[in-house]
C-alpha cells in the first residue's frame, strides 16, 4: 500500500490566511459559513415592486459583502494581535485561540530580529480551525503549506515577494485546500503542482493568445 503524506483524520480548515507583519491580508479564502453575515433581507414588504425592489436587493447585497469584509477584517486585526511579534519556525508551528477558533502559523520576525518593519519582515501562513480540532495536525497543515511557500519564492517569504508572485501564492492556496478540505500537505508535492499547474495554464494562455 502506497505511503501518504496525509495524517489521519484530517480536519475541515474554516481559513487559510497569508499575512505581512502588520496582519494585512496578502492572500486566503475563507470556507463554509465562518465570518459570513447574515442576510439582513426580510420577506416582510412584499409590497414594493419593479425597481425599487431592484435597487433595495441590491443594495442589501452591497451591505451584506461589506459586513463580510468588515467581520473577516475584525477577525484578523484579533488575529494579529495575538500573534503579532511571535516568530514560528516553518517545523514548530505556533497555536493561538481567537474568537473560539483554534489558529496555527508558521514565519513571521520577532520585534528583536530586526525584521524590517511596515510589514517586510517574514509573512505568516495561518490555518484557522474549529476550536476541537488537534492543534498537531494544523501543525502538521500549515507546516506543509509554509514549506511550499518557502519553495515556491525562493526562500524569500517576505511581503514584497508575496505580492509579486500572488497568481503562484493562489495557486498553492488552491491546490492544498478545496471548500475546506484539504487536499494535499507535503510542501514539495504541493510546490511542484502549483508550477506544473502555472505553466500549463501560461501556455493555455498563449494560445489562446495565437487562436
Amino acid at each position: 500500500m502506497a505511503s501518504s503524506s496525509f495524517p489521519p483524520l484530517l480536519p475541515k480548515i474554516d481559513a487559510i490566511l497569508v499575512l505581512d507583519g502588520d496582519g494585512n491580508r496578502l492572500a486566503g479564502k475563507y470556507y463554509g459559513d465562518f465570518m459570513k453575515a447574515a442576510s439582513s433581507s426580510s420577506p416582510e414588504n412584499g409590497a414594493s415592486s419593479g425597481a425599487a425592489a431592484v435597487d433595495s436587493s441590491s443594495a442589501d447585497n452591497a451591505t451584506a459583502a461589506q459586513s463580510v469584509e468588515q467581520l473577516r477584517a475584525s477577525f484578523e486585526r484579533q488575529l494579529q494581535s495575538k500573534i503579532g511579534g511571535i516568530a514560528a519556525r516553518p517545523d514548530a508551528a505556533e497555536v493561538v485561540t481567537v474568537l473560539g477558533k483554534t489558529a496555527v502559523f508558521c514565519g513571521g520576525s520577532a520585534p528583536n530580529q530586526g525584521g524590517g518593519g511596515g510589514g517586510a519582515g517574514d509573512v505568516r501562513v495561518v490555518h484557522v480551525g474549529p476550536s476541537g480540532e488537534s492543534e498537531l495536525v494544523l501543525a502538521h497543515l500549515v507546516e506543509g503549506m509554509y514549506d511550499a511557500l518557502g519553495q515556491l519564492m525562493g526562500g524569500a517569504t517576505d511581503r514584497n515577494m508575496i505580492l509579486d508572485n500572488l497568481e503562484l501564492v493562489f495557486l498553492l492556496i488552491d491546490e492544498h485546500c478545496d471548500g475546506g478540505v484539504i487536499l494535499e500537505t507535503d510542501g514539495h508535492k504541493l510546490s511542484s503542482s502549483v508550477l506544473l499547474r502555472d505553466e500549463q495554464e501560461g501556455r493555455m494562455g498563449e494560445m489562446g493568445m495565437e487562436g
